[in-house]
């Protein structure tokens, strides 16, 4: 049985929470993703805002039909009571072929069930050669 992972964190929880995130977001299931989520959560994605589950559903479902091969690895940057901020990279395949390397910044915060209430995300992206990812 997996530990719930509630505020305030320790560097074990934040851990834990990173890598529960990078595995249910490489699971690319939009539903299951939304369910870290409150009801109310808030997202600034790039330049587009997000609020409540049922459009961080549809956000993901859009974002993933046009990202193929998508492969997240997130790190712990820091933590604090119920806060959290991890540095992310991903790969991809966009649909006319071309591969794309994106970085940024996630600052998130949580409730006092575990569950995300704002998620502020921060991305630069590039272009790469097929033979230039790193992230299998």
């Amino acid at each position: 049985m997996k530990q719930a992972l509630i505020p305030p964190f320790d560097l074990t929880s934040a851990a834990a929470k990173v890598q529960r995130a990078e595995d249910l977001w490489n699971e690319q299931n939009p539903s299951k993703v939304a369910l870290a989520y409150s009801e109310d959560s808030q997202w600034r994605n790039r330049d587009h805002f997000v609020t409540g589950r049922l459009e961080i559903e549809l956000f993901l479902t859009k974002k993933w039909q046009k990202e193929r091969h998508y492969r997240l690895q997130k790190k712990l940057f820091c933590f604090a009571d119920n806060r959290i901020a991890v540095d992310f990279q991903y790969e991809y395949q966009a649909e006319d072929g071309q591969w794309h390397r994106a970085y940024g910044l996630e600052h998130w915060q949580f409730d006092s069930a575990g569950l995300m209430t704002h998620r502020e995300a921060s991305i630069n992206e590039i272009q790469i050669a097929v033979t230039d990812r790193t992230l299998f």
